[in-house]
């Protein structure tokens, strides 16, 4: 399986402007393959793909068009704006808004990857990364790289650098685990498990919203956008914004570690987070950050050796857990009260329910039961 590595970079002032240059190069290039995309179309009805454009490099390079040190990291670039393409096209297939890929500004094109790693990038003895055309930069290892290091992506982020190791790692299963457990994600708790267990819902970006407030009415009063006082305020902007998502992804991690380690078998929801975030509660639900904890949990109970299953979201708030009958409840009534006699906390009751839609599914999959339904 694939794991990413992300550790701080501490380029001098001349190598952060090296790698601005380079930054720079790749974002021009990006833009200039959209532009002749755009043209085929429009002047001949050609539809450009990856390869028609990969084959103009050499001879663009060789004509010193072109800016960007390492080969490879050029053919990255156009396969991110083939990706783009790809998926704009899949958009309109499925009849939703299409966004046709756009020309990117040198301050917001952020990234640049070398595909493999040793060509134009390597990790030096002394807590160094070497980067072509830039030189050897000091990086803080804070843990060990894990794996075989396969690509490596250069980042700027909030007036920092960053650099990310995509590694090829084997799993490390834990010891088996026979207990299970079901999670209804919620509002009031971030989570409540099936043994009546809650996850209190931290609202970092609630709590962080009056500096947040502050930072952006500095952005706002500097209206000339070509100053560098605003520029500044929009990296203060940044940071603040930078370090809720830094508090949101280190809870997650340690509340989805948490459950993978205690318990064998974990069923959440398959919720459509997409359509819950475009309602009246969307700032609530893009604060608590269903999506990537349940992504966290997926690829850490892959890596365990733990069995994740995500079972049909529908009703699971309405129908009891021990008669399943259906009972309509508004969203403020807190507690689940049915004619066979349960009483429990709605929230409780969900997890419950979802625990044991998941053993059922298990129980269907099971080679056995295949075995005897043929």
């Amino acid at each position: 399986m694939r794991k990413t590595f992300q550790y701080r970079l501490y380029p001098t002032a001349t190598q952060q402007k090296l790698l601005a240059g380079q930054l720079s190069e790749a974002c021009r290039l990006y833009n200039a393959a959209l532009q002749e995309r755009r043209e085929a179309y429009k002047s001949h009805g050609v539809s450009l793909n990856y390869y028609d454009q990969a084959k103009q490099l050499k001879e663009i390079r060789e004509r010193g068009d072109l800016g960007l040190a390492n080969y490879h990291c050029c053919q990255n670039v156009l396969k991110r704006l083939d990706k783009a393409f790809a998926a704009f096209f899949d958009r309109v297939k499925q009849g939703q808004r299409a966004g046709f890929p756009r020309f990117k500004s040198h301050r917001r094109y952020d990234s640049i990857t070398f595909p493999s790693y040793g060509d134009g990038n390597k990790l030096v003895g002394d807590g160094h990364l070497r980067i072509q055309d830039v030189g050897a930069i000091k990086i803080r290892l804070h843990r060990e790289v894990a794996g075989k290091i396969k690509t490596t992506t250069v980042k700027r982020e909030c007036g920092q650098w960053y650099a990310c190791f995509s590694c090829e790692v084997a799993p490390q299963p834990l010891e088996p685990n026979e207990k299970q457990v079901g999670i209804d994600v919620g509002l009031e708790n971030f989570a409540t498990r099936s043994d009546g267990e809650a996850i209190p819902n931290p609202q970092y970006y609630q709590k962080a919203q009056a500096k947040l407030r502050r930072a952006q009415r500095k952005v706002a009063r500097r209206q000339n956008h070509k100053s560098k006082r605003r520029r500044k305020a929009i990296l203060l902007l940044q940071k603040a914004h930078q370090h809720v998502a830094n508090q949101r992804k280190d809870f997650q991690h340690r509340e989805s570690y948490k459950l993978v380690r205690d318990f064998g078998t974990i069923v959440v929801e398959d919720l459509n987070v997409k359509g819950l975030s475009g309602g009246r509660l969307a700032k609530a639900v893009h604060d608590v950050g269903w999506s990537s904890f349940i992504e966290m949990l997926r690829y850490k109970a892959e890596n365990a050796g733990r069995q994740l299953m995500e079972v049909d979201a529908n009703y699971t708030s309405q129908e009891c857990p021990q008669c399943h009958a259906v009972a309509r409840k508004s969203l403020s009534e807190r507690v689940h009260r049915c004619g066979c006699g349960l009483t429990l906390g709605r929230d409780h009751a969900a997890a419950l329910l979802i625990l044991g839609r998941g053993l059922r599914l298990q129980a269907q999959t099971k080679p056995e039961a295949r075995a005897s339904v043929v």
